[in-house]
């Protein structure tokens, strides 16, 4: 190999401070650096004083012939003789050699004939390859040793005696979940909270419960990034060169990996699905689920995975299965009819069929049956075997046989809680206040199946004396039983028109917790004083034994009230008394400002075969009032004493409207020249005002269930924030146990800080108080839908005969999709799909509520009145079909919208 020569005439030596020419990067950089020279580069000067003072040091140590050598004036080590030294390196220059062998040894002996031989010098030590040597530094920073290295035991905790890290909290995992800026798995986790080997399966196990709980655990914040800010609009950072490296995700976005619940198929039998417990604003993000792999069963509705997201534009995604979450309340399952060999789904939001396999089930049976490993079939309906056979379609009580099936309903109790309540026996006098001569009275509807509460009322000087009692159901339902557990999973009784799934089992619900006319019954109890414009002077609880003296209808107080005649032998002035203190109540309530919806009621009459006779709204009378009233006032009472005991409280809340949903409302009241308050100064009398402008009109059902929508759901909760809709500070339920499990739990609380008993609420209910918060306002919200279902599909059966007539209707909502209408004779309401509008490619406009035709500019707005023409009636979905008449009501646009719909076949 060649050794390097000198550089050619006029260049400057390469001295080892920069790169050579045609170089990047020095390549000599980094082992001069590893050998600890600290301040890499050195300025010149400071280089060539440690290179002198190096040499001094040196001196005395050199034998003789160094000495002698060095006296001897040195070549200059470089044809650049007045260049300054630099760097602190010295670069030895070797000579140009000398081409050819005979010019060599004439070159040789020439130079000592002129000069003579040449004293013997030691040799120094071979130069490194690259021709440089590091000169020491006496004045330098001993060169710093980084640490040794931990062990990887050492990194995670594992040395000898040193105690594991405890496991993480959910709470710790979802903020180092949402912080993340990349994929996070398992190693990542424990990497970070510093967790050993031996706690990896700990660790798998509260993984797979957060998953199963519905707890979203994204794999890293994998958002869309925000906008690029145009040039010279971007702001100025608070301290210059800090900013944030990572994007935030907007709030609005779901993450990468998320739990979701099938809810329905598309017209192809695609599955669809929205993110599990969605809290968000408005209706949740639609997910279009990609086909399972081959051989794995198709997602039914009602199933459960973590799925892998894909932003599709518009708040829809693309959803691909990674794990199923088994779920006990939600297992995958289809509930249809047969017809024709396969299994119509009863759910109106799925679309596709699926092809019945196997023998037993027979045409017109309702099933429930689960879908099956679809083998090599990609196309054509989904397989799918029966597992159960449930009745047939048209017979008595088919109707909420499908209802509690499609809403997951319990229906039959344990064995153990059915004995419990078969051994429950009268309740016995003991300490308790005797109330067996006040006359109490139950009032209820015609078709009430159980009867919890009795009032009385009577003058009190110049103001009121009310009594309500309420069945003791804490009595026969202990803490922790079988019975409790049970009532906890249902968490309320459901009503149908033709059945009740109640909450106990009959012989509490119908038996001794009922509150029977002329039978001894346990009881809690509430005297409450009020003065003459219905203020509350003072309360008092207690647990009492009672009798009631009869039992009433709405309809039958009503008509003693309007007729003067006491109903079923009461004593006279009996129905004065309780009309006289309801109206002090009611004077109260309006001075407070309420919310005051009137929406009827649709009642079902039904034949003792099951056939629906008719669909009429429940009157609204004034002895419903009464008793809502007397309720209402004993609920405040309850959350006043409880605060007062220092008692845990299950109170009722409900919050003021949203700012989205109250700008949607204040546009829909524009049109009728309505204007609402800023959201600052909201309160329940201007809703009720908004309601008394529009009395009478024609518009008016509409605007009360549009003002209903605006407003947030109730729920229940251990923290109060009030009930908005009340305007009230402070309200629980009370007054019915039997129903309801909330107030079972605040029987339990007034019993233990009253010491009325030992079978008060325990401290282990009281520690669990939010999760059964959370499961309680679920259920009630379950039982709601599934009540609200079973009507629409009794007004779609009582509809079939109707098909075909025209109804004026009006718009009560618009999808992207269609428009729905209801129907003013009836209250029925059903869809208008775009097919069944005027020609044209149709809009949804959510700020002004609207359809927008792009073509003919017609514009179809909420509340607009319409005729149309009943298409199609299917009782087996309860579902609707209207087309709009020619010449239907319809405005003007303003202008195009752009379309938003379903993403086209491939794109998903």
């Amino acid at each position: 190999m060649k050794r390097p020569g000198p550089p050619p005439r006029g260049k400057k030596p390469y001295t080892g401070t920069k790169p050579a020419k045609g170089l990047t990067k020095d390549p000599h950089a980094a082992r001069r650096k590893k050998s600890g020279a600290p301040g890499y580069p050195r300025p010149p000067e400071e280089a060539a004083a440690a290179r002198r003072a190096a040499e001094a040091a040196e001196a005395p140590r050199a034998r003789p012939a160094r000495e002698a050598a060095a006296e001897k004036p040195r070549p200059p080590r470089s044809r650049n003789h007045g260049a300054p030294r630099d760097a602190g390196f010295d670069t030895v220059e070797k000579p140009r050699p000398i081409r050819g062998r005979k010019a060599a040894m004439e070159a040789g002996a020439a130079r000592v004939a002129s000069e003579g031989p040449r004293p013997a010098r030691l040799r120094k030590p071979a130069p490194a390859r690259d021709t440089m040597r590091v000169v020491a530094d006496t004045h330098a920073a001993p060169p710093h040793v980084p640490p040794p290295k931990p062990s990887r035991a050492e990194r995670r905790g594992e040395r000898e005696g040193a105690e594991p890290r405890p496991m993480p909290s959910v709470e710790a995992l979802q903020i180092f979940l949402r912080g993340a800026r990349a994929k996070v798995g398992r190693n990542e986790i424990a990497r970070h909270f510093g967790l050993t080997s031996e706690q990896r399966p700990e660790l798998r196990a509260l993984l797979s419960r957060m998953q199963d709980a519905g707890v979203p655990t994204p794999a890293g914040n994998r958002g869309p990034k925000p906008a690029r800010p145009e040039r010279g609009t971007r702001e100025p950072s608070a301290e210059r060169g800090t900013r944030d490296p990572r994007p935030e995700r907007r709030p609005d976005s779901l993450p990468e990996m998320l739990p979701v619940e099938i809810f329905g198929t598309d017209p192809d039998g695609e599955p669809l699905a929205r993110p599990l417990n969605w809290q968000g604003e408005g209706r949740p993000p639609i997910i279009y689920m990609r086909p399972e792999e081959r051989g794995q069963p198709a997602l039914a509705p009602g199933e459960r995975v973590l799925a892998r997201l894909r932003p599709l534009g518009g708040g829809k995604y693309e959803g691909r299965t990674f794990k199923r979450i088994a779920s006990a309340e939600a297992p995958a399952r289809i509930l249809g009819v047969v017809e024709n060999g396969r299994i119509i789904p009863t759910d109106r939001r799925q679309k596709g069929q699926w092809s019945l396999e196997g023998a037993g089930a027979k045409e017109g049976d309702i099933v429930l049956a689960e879908p099956t490993p679809a083998g090599h079939r990609h196309f054509g309906p989904k397989p799918a075997r029966v597992t159960e056979i449930l009745g047939r379609m048209g017979e008595a009580k088919s109707v909420s046989l499908i209802c509690i099936h499609a809403h997951g309903i319990p229906t039959e109790f344990p064995a153990e809680a059915v004995e419990q309540a078969e051994k429950a026996r009268a309740t016995p006098k003991g300490k308790r206040t005797d109330l067996r001569t006040t006359a109490l009275v139950t009032i209820d509807g015609e078709d009430a199946r159980d009867f919890d509460d009795a009032v009385f009322a009577e003058r009190d000087g110049t103001g009121w004396r009310v009594l309500v009692a309420i069945a003791d159901v804490a009595h026969y339902v202990q803490p922790g039983s079988a019975l409790d557990r049970e009532a906890r999973r249902r968490g309320n009784s459901v009503y149908f028109p033709d059945r009740v799934v109640p909450m106990l089992p009959e012989a509490l619900s119908n038996g001794w917790c009922s509150l029977r006319p002329n039978e001894d019954r346990g009881c809690l109890f509430v005297e409450m004083r009020f003065s003459a414009d219905g203020e509350k002077s003072s309360h008092r609880f207690g647990r009492g034994l009672m009798r009631s003296v009869a039992r009433l209808t709405y309809e039958e107080l009503q008509a003693a009230r309007d007729s003067d005649n006491e109903p079923q032998n009461l004593e006279p002035g009996h129905t004065a008394r309780l009309y006289g203190a309801f109206e002090a109540l009611l004077g109260a309530r309006q001075r407070r400002g309420t919310l005051e919806l009137d929406i009827p009621e649709r009642r079902v009459v039904l034949s003792p075969e099951g056939e629906v006779l008719g669909v009429a709204p429940r009157p609204r009378l004034d002895s419903h009032k009464l008793i809502e009233e007397f309720m209402v006032a004993a609920n405040v009472c309850a959350a006043e004493e409880l605060e007062r005991l220092a008692q845990p409280t299950m109170y009722r809340i409900h919050d003021r409207p949203s700012d989205q949903k109250m700008e949607g409302l204040r546009q829909f009241l524009q049109q009728f020249a309505i204007n609402m308050p800023a959201s600052n100064q909201l309160h329940p009398r201007n809703f009720s005002h908004v309601l008394e402008m529009v009395k009478g009109a024609a518009h008016e059902r509409l605007v009360n269930e549009t003002v209903l929508r605006s407003q947030s759901q109730a729920a229940y909760a251990p923290d109060n924030i009030g009930h908005f809709g009340l305007a009230l500070a402070r309200y629980a339920h009370f007054t019915s146990p039997i129903r309801r499990y909330a107030d079972l739990m605040v029987h339990r609380a007034l019993i233990r800080g009253l010491k009325l008993g030992a079978d008060g609420i325990t401290e282990a209910e009281a520690a669990e108080m939010p999760e059964i918060a959370d499961a309680i306002t679920s259920t009630e919200r379950r039982a709601a839908a599934a009540e609200r279902d079973a009507v629409d599909r009794y007004m779609a059966a009582f509809m079939t005969a109707r098909v075909g007539e025209v109804f004026p209707a009006r718009i009560s909502g618009v999808t992207r999709f269609g428009m729905f209408v209801a129907v003013d004779e009836t209250g029925a309401q059903g869809m208008v799909p775009f097919s069944a509008l005027p020609e044209d490619r149709w809009d949804e406009d959510p700020g002004t509520q609207s359809l927008v035709g792009r073509r003919t500019g017609l514009r179809f707005t909420l509340g607009d009145a319409v005729e149309v023409t009943l298409r199609e009636a299917n009782a087996m979905t309860g579902s609707l079909q209207f087309a709009l008449r020619q010449g239907g009501a319809a405005k003007p646009s303003a202008g195009p919208h752009r379309h938003r719909g379903k993403p086209a076949k491939g794109r998903r």
